[in-house]
């Protein structure tokens, strides 16, 4: 077995979180240290295998002595900073950006979106109905997974999952500008006439539900989906022999859908098509 070399231990920096003294080591960032404090900041685009994009803006603080909100997700700590989470400046950020998003997308399939709207009193009507939203139908163009872009909040984790951070397939990007952006093929060409490779990272990463399995689709569609009583089960692929966890999703004695622990030292959270869609053979009971 090859030895892992270790690293020296981390430098801890000291600063004020919330008028409290904590420690974090260096290099973590603000949001890390709300974490470990047991502090519940929301967040949206901030992945645990990507690195940050800023792009949802709702997990905002404050730190004294800036001149504007800093992004929790990707500040990282410094010693004696003082920073404030729950002030009525960053509250009424968050409940803005709350706003736009539920007025402009469709997020009945973000977790916990509903909790946040309800406790930053965010009240997406009051921009009315004639508020531009993307009304786009989902793109049913493979057996494997659904792209509906109605709930595409534009974070990029997709787009970087599919890119230089992990799979480097480069199958997808952002398209158009303005309110008229949106994560495309190239030329918008089917997803089955595309680059991609089918390894369903950019499911994994997908905050919204704007990527799912066909499977889930379905199962929404015809209100059968019930996360509550499914449960999980993380085994080992048994296509090759690299190793990679498989996290099960089951409900009534059916595999619904497959997703892997982000904090395996193997995937991260990664599969490739085997992994992530190849388990029909296991239910088929012919």
């Amino acid at each position: 077995m090859t030895a892992i070399p270790l690293g020296p231990p981390r430098r801890l920096v000291e600063f004020t979180l919330d008028e409290e003294t904590v420690r974090v080591p260096e290099g973590d960032t603000i949001l890390d240290a709300c974490r470990a404090a047991g502090k519940d900041i929301p967040t949206l685009c901030e992945g645990d295998t990507l690195t940050p994009k800023n792009a949802c803006r709702v997990c905002v603080v404050e730190v004294e002595g800036a001149r504007t909100l800093a992004p929790a997700c990707s500040r990282r700590a410094e010693a004696g900073m003082s920073v404030r989470t729950d002030t009525e400046r960053a509250r009424h950020s968050r409940k803005i950006v709350l706003e736009l998003l539920a007025s402009s997308t469709d997020l009945s399939t973000t977790p916990r979106a509903a909790e946040w709207i309800k406790e930053y009193e965010a009240k997406p009507d009051r921009f009315g109905i004639d508020a531009a939203r993307v009304n786009e139908e989902p793109k049913v163009d493979n057996d494997l997974y659904v792209r509906d872009y109605d709930k595409c909040i534009l974070c990029y984790k997709c787009v970087d999952a599919c890119g230089e951070q992990w799979q480097n397939t480069f199958a997808i990007a952002v398209a158009g500008r303005g309110f008229d952006s949106r994560i495309s093929t190239e030329h918008d060409a089917p997803l089955t006439d595309s680059a991609c490779v089918y390894c369903g990272n950019c499911i994994e990463v997908c905050p919204t539900g704007a990527l799912s399995f066909k499977t889930e689709f379905d199962m929404r569609d015809a209100g059968t989906w019930d996360e509550a009583a499914q449960t999980e089960t993380t085994t080992v692929c048994a296509y090759c022999g690299v190793g990679c966890n498989l996290t099960l999703h089951v409900q009534e004695n059916e595999i619904v859908k497959v997703t892997s622990p982000h904090d395996n030292p193997v995937t991260h959270g990664n599969l490739c098509i085997k992994g992530r869609f190849g388990y029909q053979h296991v239910q088929n009971r012919m």
